[in-house]
């Protein structure tokens, strides 16, 4: 058992605390910018609460984060009143926010210099992987700190591996999100073409899938996209997000990705539409129009 601060109880990390006490069997104190999720969190699990990301760091031998973006992030780790100014010496941060790995290589300084380790682990799984703990999470940090929160991070995890230094996993999370992208938007222009071709889409998504093309998204979105249900799994607002992530580092890294930025514009397309909201599979609306 350790002692485990959890900083952000959104749709991930709410069902990500509750797994740290539930099949970890950690003493979790629980920080959220909305003080009745926090309790309503406790009051279900069973663990504390604190006012500020400081009061949850204090004395913790791991702090966990899942917050929106690099501002967040920054908020709750190096703003007032934020998890590193408590942090004790030899503790670990453990950051699973999608975010860039500049502020992860940030981040990383700044705890180094004030004695303890910090970990970039965003995770891949959506709410459902959350909910039932089998997330992957891909990691950047040192060897040593890694293999002490490993354990930890494994109350919600299926997959975990470290990826290389600091910013290393918040890298490997742009590739897995570029992959989704092209994946998504091939899947739409299939099912609108076997519509078109006046085909029976799942039994045509049913012979596919047992071969080359099969994946997740084929497996676990063809029906609802078929059926126009978009109200599952990683919101377009988020995936947008994710994408400037991933552009922005190409641009520093001079990496091309025309296919990522044709798609990041349909997503944008789909938000004009009214599916800010709507999930990842809803590039199928866009060619439905």
């Amino acid at each position: 058992m350790a002692k485990v601060a959890f900083l952000g109880l959104g749709v991930m990390g709410f069902p990500m605390a509750g797994h740290l006490v539930k099949k970890g069997g950690h003493d979790v104190t629980v920080y959220n910018r909305t003080a009745a999720k926090a309790k309503s969190w406790a009051d279900q699990f069973g663990g504390r609460t604190a006012a500020t990301p400081a009061e949850a760091a204090k004395d913790q031998d791991f702090v966990m984060a899942c917050v929106g973006n690099d501002h967040d992030l920054r908020a709750v780790t190096t703003g007032a009143d934020g998890a590193f100014a408590a942090m004790k010496s030899g503790a670990i941060f453990v950051d699973h926010t999608t975010a860039s790995a500049e502020v992860a290589r940030e981040l990383d300084a700044a705890a180094t210099n004030a004695g303890f380790a910090f970990i970039d682990a965003p995770v891949s799984g959506g709410q459902a992987g959350a909910e039932n703990g089998v997330l992957t999470v891909m990691c950047g940090g040192s060897d040593g700190a890694y293999a002490k929160a490993e354990p930890v991070i494994a109350s919600y995890a299926r997959m975990c591996k470290l990826l290389g230094p600091a910013g290393s996993g918040q890298l490997t999370k742009m590739v897995n999100q570029i992959c989704i992208a092209g994946l998504v938007q091939g899947l739409s222009e299939g099912i609108h073409f076997a519509k078109k071709a006046g085909l029976d889409v799942n039994a045509v998504i049913d012979t596919i899938s047992k071969g080359a093309a099969q994946s997740w998204q084929m497996e676990n979105r063809h029906k609802t996209m078929n059926d126009g249900k978009y109200d599952f799994g990683f919101a377009v607002e988020w995936m947008r997000k994710d994408l400037s992530i991933c552009l922005a580092e190409s641009r520093r890294n001079g990496a091309s990705l025309p296919v990522t930025a044709l798609v990041d514009a349909f997503y944008a397309e789909v938000e004009k539409i009214g599916g800010r909201r709507w999930d990842t599979s809803s590039l199928l609306a866009r060619l439905e129009r």
